[in-house]
């Protein structure tokens, strides 16, 4: 296997190329000939793969999600800040967020007012498709909680779960790093900031309220949603009063407050870990223990002592982590000294493969990385290059028992967590640096 070093090298160039593929992907044309779509993107729309799917057996992507899309528009920053503040990355910055503050304008009633809608939908696919009356409640600020939309800007008419709150708050995040970071003109600046206040007023509403899960499979009151609303409030409250508007400011800043409380109560001392969700009737118990929690400290950027890479309890999570995929993992049997666990979502996942994902083997060694810890998160990494393919592509998983990629393939997240990871070590330890391998 070739060094680290050389390895990280083109791998990363790679990863930039990859994951800037999902962004304003306009030259691809998604049918959906089941259910009668024809999907041409517009510019500013992130899908989570550029590769058309239709669960045959790849899954069917080609989505703009709220939550994976900020993700992508994090990553890219880290691209314009560790290349030379490259200013064609402000272009797509400025496209996303018109494309995001048009969907504003959405209504869900216009779609149920055309009687004639599931005419061009296949009969056995009709069970698929969202009830009327969910459909017809979608407007105003409920456009924020649809999880994800057509990258043509359009409303997804596919059941899936409904509502989440993690989006929002992401992008709120992702924005205002962006504004920290870059200098846009007046109105692409006077976008982002309109874009930023509604999802900080979002946010500040409905944060405490139950919604599913990041892995969109449980509804309740989860770690990750919580921990990152709390960092969009605080952070959103620290740019409300440099704009003078103290009002809203401190109701941001009161409202972290009260998640941070909620959040203290997740750790359970006996089994040494954050649990991931409030338990709830039907909610399963396995999950408790999951990847999500880590993901949180990572995306909410958060750099006080609780709740973030430097929280104690957070390291005892990961160590838990590592015990549990060194156990369920073939893969993990047998590691060599230098290497970590290839890292899944929680126990017993079904989805798939249920097997380990790019992105949280990433988290792990970022979070190392971030917390100063450059010999472990060397050694997630190491493992994340042993399962790489020569030509550099990323799906979602690699299979547990054989490391076989599986799910969907080139994944947008993959190479975002890539690209962040990547950066986190090169600010520990520099190019060039003693002890660089």
């Amino acid at each position: 296997m070739e060094t680290i070093d050389t390895w990280l090298g083109r791998q990363y160039a790679h990863a930039a190329t990859e994951m800037l593929a999902s962004v304003s992907p306009c030259g691809t044309i998604m049918t959906r000939a089941p259910f009668g779509q024809t999907i041409r993107p517009m510019k500013g729309a992130i899908v989570a793969s550029p590769v058309p799917g239709a669960y045959d057996p790849d899954p069917d992507y080609f989505f703009h999600w709220y939550r994976d899309s900020a993700v992508v528009m994090d990553a890219m920053r880290v691209l314009y800040m560790n290349a030379a503040f490259l200013p064609g990355l402000l272009v797509p910055v400025a496209d996303f967020a018109r494309f995001s503050l048009a969907l504003q304008d959405l209504d869900g009633r216009a779609i149920v007012n055309n009687l004639g809608r599931r005419d061009s939908v296949a009969p056995e696919f009709r069970q698929f498709l969202r009830a009327d009356e969910e459909l017809a409640a979608v407007h105003g600020d409920r456009i924020a909680s649809d999880t994800r939309v057509n990258p043509d800007g359009s409303l997804d008419i596919l059941r899936w779960a409904r509502p989440q709150h993690d989006g929002p708050a992401l992008r709120a995040l992702a924005m205002l790093r962006w504004k920290h970071d870059a200098k846009f003109e007046a109105s692409v600046d006077a976008d982002i900031v309109a874009l930023v206040k509604a999802d900080l007023a979002y946010t500040l509403r409905h944060s405490l309220e139950p919604s599913f899960d990041i892995w969109e499979e449980e509804s309740g009151l989860h770690y990750y949603t919580l921990c990152i609303s709390a960092a969009a409030l605080e952070a959103g409250g620290h740019w409300l009063e440099e704009c003078a508007e103290p009002g809203m400011a401190n109701a941001c800043r009161a409202q972290a407050r009260k998640i941070l409380a909620v959040l203290d109560g997740y750790w359970l001392e006996k089994e040494g870990y954050y649990r991931s969700r409030a338990p709830v009737e039907g909610s399963n118990p396995a999950k408790a223990l999951d990847i999500a929690v880590i993901l949180a400290s990572l995306h909410g950027g958060r750099t006080g002592k609780s709740h973030s890479v430097h929280d104690p309890r957070m390291h005892a999570t990961l160590s838990r982590l590592d015990e549990l995929f060194g156990r369920e993992y073939a893969i993990n049997r047998d590691l060599a000294a230098d290497r970590q666990p290839a890292m899944g979502r929680y126990a017993g996942d079904k989805y798939f493969a249920g097997g380990a994902y790019y992105f949280s083997t990433l988290a792990a060694a970022e979070f190392c990385y971030r917390a100063g810890l450059l010999a472990r998160g060397d050694g997630y990494l190491r493992t994340v290059q042993a399962y790489t393919p020569q030509n550099g592509n990323l799906s979602e998983q690699f299979d547990q028992n054989t490391g076989q990629q599986t799910s969907a393939p080139r994944l947008a997240w993959s190479y975002a967590a890539f690209i962040t990871c990547v950066a986190a070590r090169r600010a520990l330890n520099p190019p060039g640096a003693a002890g660089n391998r």
